[in-house]
């Protein structure tokens, strides 16, 4: 006994250290929480109550409140990249997980989208600079400079396990993911109320009825009472819109890889596991594959762009063409959902033959990108369940109640199929990571004494020996593995790509503007229109991250299989 205490702190050396700081760990996560929490109510408060009518509240409070987060925000990430500069104990580890390359690149990407729209927006605002308040204009430029340095802050320390000011840390780290997620927030309800509008201008003589937007509210969320009347003044008007589902998505990622470095903060890892991570050469990142996968992906990539320019065409348009927009829509869609379910359960099939070792690793990265899977399909999952009780209650008797019952049911399954081939990719080993305890269930896993190994049967494949010390002097566990270009491995590949690509395409269609949810009327003659609106303004978005969310999973279980 005595011996094994001695030996103890030998095994592992960051223990002793250890102590004081996870006693308080979860008092400091639970302040840095509450902080969150009351901050970003606040936000909630003022960006929802800005987006009804007849409220006090307007686009200038928004402003000021979003402006002074993100110079907080800055100001603190300055702080944080002065004090882990000057320190240079203050990163003792790094989480190999944490911030893939894929991730990081996405975020610069649209990153750099949302400093376009930054620019169209101040354009915009300063085309009738006299009758605006200054914080119009202030806004975007101090939006500018806050994804400057929360980009380049995310590329150097996404993957750090700080060891210093960790109370300070974590409630810096929480608040800058409250001021991304007000910031998606605002986002989401500009485009949602410019989408409402849309729509009601285009659609002022429906059959149905519906509350109009009050044009004095749009007017103040879109310029007051200065006219917009100049090409170039419209022109960033269109602009800065269509460029919001990247503003978007640059808010989710960056709140996605803050919460990990908050997950971070204080942690040990062991030497053995601190470096292992997953760099693939690009050399062999687009080999062993069947090409199957890529190219039917990019067929349907290029089949629903213009399936999306057609229905946008065709819906702003005579309303006439709108069934036919409608029913090319929901077949493309149909078609594309149900080769997508079918591809994710044979991917989880194959899974079934498949032997590497189940990775039960501690990983937040890996934590975090199944709830957010998990919980991003919860709002697909709403709208498709509203719809179907629409056309199976409302009983509507022609082919659009049949497509949209199609498209929601298959919309469940997709969901649900992908997101169990994903999850169980996400925590499978790497390639070579076999399960060496487990009885031999191919030809090519011997027990065989190495002088003998000269009469073993060929095998397209190497050898990899088990420890020798274990089994014998003369003996060893010959573990032959599967080669690299194995007909599973390029399966799942393709199985990750064809689903990368389709995902690509379902994001791009809701992204930027395709509203089939308004111009089916099975569902607004159902639950009349504020109803139906709130419920797809309140679960669309969440949908819409699903998608890229999935992208970034799938791009990750390419490079694992």
């Amino acid at each position: 006994m005595s011996e094994e205490l001695a030996t103890g702190p030998k095994e592992s050396p960051p223990a002793p250290r250890a102590g004081p700081r996870e006693v308080w760990k979860k008092g400091g996560r639970l302040l840095s929480v509450l902080l969150a929490v009351n901050v970003l109510l606040l936000a909630c408060t003022l960006i929802s109550g800005g987006a009804f009518n007849k409220v006090a509240v307007y686009d200038t409070d928004v402003f000021a409140l979003l402006t002074t987060m993100m110079l907080l925000a800055a100001l603190w990430i300055l702080f944080y990249l002065l004090r882990t500069v000057r320190c240079p104990d203050a990163v003792p580890y790094r989480d190999a997980h944490a911030g893939p390359i894929w991730l990081r690149g996405g975020l610069v990407l649209f990153g750099i989208c949302t400093l376009v729209m930054d620019v169209f927006k101040t354009g915009y605002y300063s085309s009738f600079f006299e009758c605006q308040s200054a914080i119009k204009i202030l806004h975007p430029l101090t939006q500018a400079v806050f994804v400057i340095i929360q980009t380049y802050f995310l590329w150097v320390s996404a993957k750090d396990c700080i060891h210093i000011h960790l109370d300070l840390t974590r409630c810096g780290l929480m608040f800058t993911l409250t001021t991304n997620l007000a910031i998606w927030m605002a986002a989401v309800v500009d485009e949602s109320v410019h989408q409402a509008y849309s729509h009601s201008s285009s659609h002022s003589n429906a059959s149905h009825s519906r509350p109009a937007p009050d044009p004095k509210r749009m007017g103040s969320r879109v310029g007051g009472d200065c006219p917009c009347n100049t090409v170039v003044c419209q022109v960033f008007q269109q602009g800065y819109f269509y460029l919001y589902p990247f503003n978007i998505e640059y808010s989710l990622f960056a709140s996605t890889m803050l919460y990990v470095m908050w997950k971070n903060v204080g942690r040990l890892l062991a030497s053995s596991t601190h470096e292992h991570g997953h760099s693939p050469s690009w050399v062999s990142l687009f080999q062993e594959t069947f090409f199957a996968g890529p190219v039917l992906g990019l067929v349907l990539l290029m089949l629903g762009l213009a399936v999306f320019i057609i229905y946008g065409v065709q819906v702003s348009g005579e309303g006439g063409h709108t069934q036919q927009a409608l029913v090319i829509y929901y077949s493309f869609n149909i078609v594309c959902l149900g080769l997508m379910t079918l591809v994710s359960l044979s991917g989880s099939v194959i899974y079934r033959f498949d032997r590497r070792a189940m990775d039960h690793h501690k990983n937040p990265t890996r934590t975090l990108d199944v709830a957010l899977l998990m919980g991003a399909a919860l709002g697909q999952y709403a709208i498709s369940y509203y719809s179907i009780v629409a056309v199976v209650v409302g009983m509507p008797r022609d082919m659009l109640g049949a497509l949209s019952l199609a498209h929601a049911l298959l919309m469940i399954a997709q969901h649900t199929f992908q997101n169990a081939f994903i999850i169980e990719s996400l925590h499978r080993g790497p390639p070579g990571a076999e399960l060496h305890g487990l009885p031999p269930r191919e030809p090519c896993l011997t027990f065989a004494n190495l002088d003998a190994l000269h009469t073993l049967p060929a095998c397209p494949a190497t050898p990899r020996w088990a420890d020798p010390s274990q089994t014998g002097p003369q003996e060893a566990m010959a573990i032959i593995l599967a080669p690299r270009g194995h007909w599973r491995r390029r399966y799942l590949k393709d199985i990750s790509l064809f689903l990368l690509l389709c995902n690509i395409i379902l994001w791009i269609m809701p992204a930027f503007g395709a509203r089939p949810h308004f111009s089916n009327k099975v569902e607004v003659d159902f639950y009349g229109y504020s109803l139906w609106a709130a419920i797809v303004n309140i679960c669309l978005p969440f949908g819409i991250f699903y998608r890229m969310h999935a992208v970034s999973s799938l791009l990750e279980v390419y490079v694992l299989s």
